[in-house]
């Protein structure tokens, strides 16, 4: 079983940067993929990206180089860095993990982001 709690979500003016966490309950965070979606309010949930059980990261285009996904092992905190926001990078924002072929396989609450 995995339990994933997200937090440094906030509002922030375009141009900034927020850096979300995610504290990973799991046994051997190591053994799984561990990601972000983000989901805003009317649209389809969207993947931004995912660190894979191999170290590989990965990214959506629309996030490219303005965000960066990190780790902390010792503390198994999963980290999103944004940086440049946009309007357009406002949703609730999900820590998710599993499998490296389901790494959605369980989610966390969300944290909310707002840029304006």
């Amino acid at each position: 079983h995995v339990q994933l709690v997200e937090s440094g979500g906030g509002s922030v003016q375009a141009g900034g940067s927020l850096r979300l966490s995610c504290a990973v309950s799991v046994s051997s965070a190591n053994d799984y993929c561990l990601g972000w979606f983000r989901q805003a309010s009317g649209k389809e949930r969207e993947w931004v990206g995912s660190l894979d059980s191999y170290g590989r990261i990965n990214y959506a285009d629309s996030v490219k180089g303005r965000f960066t996904i990190s780790k902390d092992n010792r503390k198994n905190i999963l980290y999103l860095q944004m940086n440049n926001l946009k309007p357009e990078d406002s949703a609730m924002y999900f820590c998710a993990g599993g499998p490296n072929a389901g790494c959605d396989r369980y989610k966390g609450r969300g944290t909310q982001v707002t840029v304006s």
